[in-house]
C-alpha cells in the first residue's frame, strides 16, 4: 500500500482559513521582540501564519489577531512594514 504524505495545514490570521502551510506566510515574533515576515518559515521565535494578500493583514490588524498570538502591542509602523513586504514578496 501506498501511503499518502500529510500535508501541513495552517490557519490564517486574517481570514481564518486552513490552507497548506506552502501557500501561507509566516509573520514572526523573534525573541528579541522583532516582528518580521519570514518567507523560509524557518527563523527562530513565535509565529502566525498569513494569506499572501494584504486584506487578510488588513482583516487581522482590525481584529488584532498578531498582538493576540504574540501577547504584545503591535505599532502602526510594523503593520505598515509588513504590508509594503508582503506586496513586493507577491
Amino acid at each position: 500500500m501506498i501511503r499518502k504524505k500529510r500535508v501541513p495545514l495552517r490557519m490564517c490570521a486574517g481570514c481564518g482559513q486552513r490552507k497548506p502551510k506552502k501557500e501561507l506566510v509566516r509573520v514572526v515574533r523573534s525573541p528579541e521582540g522583532e516582528i518580521s515576515l519570514d518567507l523560509t518559515g524557518r527563523k527562530p521565535g513565535r509565529g502566525a501564519y498569513l494569506c499572501r494578500d494584504a486584506a487578510c493583514l488588513k482583516a487581522a490588524r482590525k481584529a488584532r489577531r498578531l498582538e493576540r498570538a504574540f501577547s504584545c502591542k503591535i505599532p502602526d509602523e510594523v503593520y505598515d512594514r509588513l504590508e509594503e513586504e508582503l506586496l513586493e514578496n507577491h
